[in-house]
């Protein structure tokens, strides 16, 4: 096979775009990217190390770059509704503009404020204001106070405002005292009372008139105020609202930072001395949640961790003072913001397992809206004010990654999986293995090694993969796909060559990459076959006895899987027809191997049972296995085993065998057939290979031989043999050394074969059963009557 690779090494060979044989899922992957119209989401389905991910990001990384770059989008304060952020779409770049421009928006009004109420127009025209009240306010007081001069009343000040007083007609400068005043004639008193219950009135309305001018004083200074702010905050806005001219949410959102800085025009005045003063200009911030500027193409995101928060966003709060408080600023931007316009690839166990995220993206993909809100918020399981962000668009393709069940499991029990994810890319686990697919595999290889910067393989180092490769899929008309194991071959084959000094990775190194990883994880396996040589688990390889044949198993201990050979027993009594599955018995048995029991049950019923009832009853058992036991690869060896208990024909315990039985007696494939093999070949050479050794297996399962190069050399020199049967019939005759025998016109097989023996054997179980019931009849009861002929056969 080296020899038909066109290439010296893999540096020769250019690197493989996709994933290897993978074109029917890139091609359901790239029409589902190339729809436009709703639900056409993707489920990747491969198992894990498949190499899944790897595929969608390589098909992505050829598109995105050449898609239309997504909007930029930002929150700010909703100055209208506070605990409503509002959101602003702005193309890709324009919102970190927006954000520096609103910054030094900031500055300038911080500085152009205060300068305006420092300005001489404003003091001169505030000066007006408060003459033009002052004068007023003045005149009308003076004239208060001559109408009371005149009748010898004098108006003053006081601490709590203005009193009248009547004056000492001798000595005007002086008010009278009160013994004075009730010296007075008493119509002069009563004339002085009048006139100043009148000046009462009228000054009560003076001041009645004094709160209606500071009224409209305060408003001419606030109007004076706002003109002056509007002026400055105007012109601090004038080449803003000219850049952001063809964006009317940012001009809408503009008049309201002016708006509300002409309202809050305080904040911007510095402090009075003494007086603390801490202004809080976060509203006037742009929070820029999604930031394409340096993106060049559609975005591709893959959520490490897709929890409820990390996809749809989330507010944070800040503890202050004992309290949690928030503001737009902290509103947080997840995955699905990130991606929206792109695409977003997410692990669908992952997302599965974070609770409320999987409804979540259900419920943005069906309203093509993205809402951050709480679980608790959602499910009313809380009722704190918190803030509620206006809604994100989202348009954009999901990508779910995941294995094969849970994709059967979410289209069988969620009816709306089928609606959001109406294409699913199905990974190969295996490709044929053609002269261009040798090719492909090289170029994968090549990849690698440009990639990890690893020694490239020469033709004997690649052909070696491909063997391999070939090994995993047990066929011989196959390769196996899965890319985390062939990388991982690749990368300890590489180990092995530098560490021998190979410019290139050879076949040997690749040899010795395989060796060690076997015997990394062969610490069971090791002590199973030291176990069975030292007799503690009996497997016999040699001699012949009835009923008990070698059965091959595969155990699988987490990255590894090995062949082992089990000794199978079967004992036969007279009976109804039944085989007692111990293993079923003591719930050691899985589903499928009591199939397997049934099914060569209705064999026996079938050939042995058309001339009577069948009077049989069978016990089968795995001797020395303490636990489950599944699968229907042994029903084959069982059944050898009780016939060969049945016609009292040993079994030789040189051979194993494998493979499940139907019920008309035909040997169908099995899986695991190079690790059964190789497990009874490696007890055989460590006893030492007799050359009369071997294993049966179904001949159905020849293409999928892929054996170690010891046990293929074992096989050529006839040290060891490997045969391939059709039926039961053949397998007996391989494992008794004797004829089975062909029936005849009348169904009647010859005596001396190994079925004619069984027949035979059978009528005797009968004969015997019908003597006991004879024997028992007389004076037996009818509740004793009903005794099991299983029963009477064993007494």
């Amino acid at each position: 096979m080296p020899d038909s690779l066109p290439f010296e090494t893999t540096a020769d060979l250019a690197d493989l775009p996709g994933g290897l044989g993978q074109e029917r899922a890139e091609e359901a992957a790239d029409f589902a990217l190339s729809m436009r119209s709703p639900g056409y989401n993707v489920f990747v389905l491969g198992p894990t190390g498949s190499g899944r991910r790897k595929l969608i990001f390589q098909l992505l990384e050829r598109r995105a770059p050449d898609e239309k770059t997504p909007d930029d989008w930002c929150y700010v304060h909703n100055f209208a509704k506070p605990h409503r952020p509002l959101a602003l779409r702005l193309p890709a770049g324009m919102g970190v503009r927006l954000r520096e421009d609103m910054s030094h928006l900031l500055e300038d009004l911080k500085t152009g404020i205060p300068a305006a109420f420092e300005s001489d127009e404003f003091r001169m025209r505030l000066s007006q204001i408060e003459d033009q009240f002052n004068e007023k306010q003045n005149k009308t007081l003076e004239e208060i106070g001559k109408d009371a001069a005149s009748q010898k009343i004098a108006l003053l000040r006081t601490p709590g405002g203005f009193s009248l007083a009547p004056l000492n007609p001798d000595k005007l400068d002086d008010v009278l005292s009160p013994e004075q005043y009730m010296s007075l004639p008493e119509d002069h008193r009563r004339h002085l009372e009048a006139e100043v219950e009148r000046l009462q009135q009228r000054l009560q309305e003076a001041i009645r008139q004094f709160h209606v001018w500071r009224r409209e004083r305060a408003d001419r200074l606030r109007a004076l105020s706002e003109e002056a702010v509007q002026f400055a905050v105007g012109h601090s806005m004038s080449d803003l609202r000219t850049s952001w001219a063809q964006y009317p949410d940012v001009l809408t959102y503009l008049e309201a930072v002016k708006k509300d800085a002409v309202e809050h025009m305080q904040d911007f005045r510095p402090p009075e001395a003494g007086v603390p003063q801490e202004t809080d200009f976060t509203r006037y911030s742009v929070n820029l949640v999604v930031d394409h500027a340096s993106n060049g193409g559609a975005p591709v995101i893959y959520e490490e961790s897709p929890t409820h928060p990390n996809l749809i966003g989330r507010v944070e709060h800040i503890a202050q003072l004992g309290a949690l408080i928030t503001n737009f600023t902290l509103i947080k931007a997840g995955a699905l913001h990130r991606a929206a316009g792109g695409y977003l690839i997410l692990d669908a166990q992952k997302l599965l397992m974070q609770p409320f995220a999987y409804e979540a993206l259900k419920r943005t993909l069906s309203t093509g809206e993205i809402r951050i809100e709480s679980p608790g918020q959602i499910y009313g399981m809380v009722s704190t004010v918190s803030l509620e962000p206006e809604p994100i668009p989202f348009a954009g393709r999901v990508i779910l990654v995941g294995d094969r069940s849970l994709y059967y499991l979410l289209s069988a029990y969620d009816p709306e999986f089928r609606e959001l994810f109406k294409i699913a890319a199905d990974l190969e686990d295996e490709i044929p293995r053609t002269d261009d697919n040798h090719l492909l595999m090289c170029r994968f290889i090549a990849s690698l090694c440009r990639r990890e910067n690893l020694l490239p393989f020469d033709r004997s180092g690649a052909a070696r993969i491909i063997e391999a490769s070939g090994r995993m899929a047990d066929d011989q008309q196959k390769l196996y796909t899965h890319a985390e194991s062939l990388c991982d071959l690749i990368r300890e084959a590489d180990h092995f060559a530098r560490k021998n000094g190979h410019a290139h990775v050879l076949a040997d190194d690749v040899d010795l990459a395989r060796n060690a990883r076997e015997r990394r994880l062969g610490r069971i396996r090791e002590m199973l076959i030291e176990q069975i040589l030292r007799g503690t688990m009996r497997i016999d390889s040699d001699g012949a006895v009835i009923g008990q044949v070698n059965g091959l198993s595969v155990l699988s201990t987490g990255d590894t899987s090995f062949g082992t050979p089990t000794r199978i027993t079967a004992t036969v009594r007279p009976g109804e027809g039944e085989v007692l599955d111990i293993q079923r018995e003591v719930k050691l048995g899985g589903a499928l191997h009591s199939k397997g029991v049934l099914i060569l049950s209705s064999f026996l019923g079938r050939r042995y049972g058309l001339q009577g009832s069948l009077s049989l009853s069978a016990s089968l058992v795995f001797e020395q296995t303490y636990g489950m036991v599944d699968g229907d690869s042994a029903s084959t060896a069982e059944l050898c085993a009780i016939l060969s208990a049945t016609a009292g024909i040993p079994i030789l315990q040189r051979y194993a065998i494998t493979g499940s039985v139907d019920q008309f007696g035909n040997v169908q494939a099995i899986g695991g057939v190079n690790e059964k093999i190789e497990g009874f070949f490696t007890i055989c050479s460590k006893r030492g290979l007799t050359g009369s050794q071997g294993v049966v297996i179904p001949e159905t399962n020849v293409p999928h031989l892929m054996l170690r190069d010891e046990v293929v050399e074992a096989v050529k020199d006839g040290r060891f043999h490997i045969y391939a049967v059709r039926t039961v019939d053949e397998a007996l005759e391989i494992l008794t050394g004797e004829s089975a025998g062909v029936a005849d016109e009348q169904g009647a097989f010859p005596e001396s074969s190994i079925n004619g023996r069984v027949f035979q054997r059978l009528k005797e179980f009968a004969d015997l059963r019908k003597r006991l019931r004879e024997e028992q009849k007389p004076g037996v009861s009818p509740s004793e009557e009903s005794t099991t002929p299983s029963e009477a056969g064993e007494a």
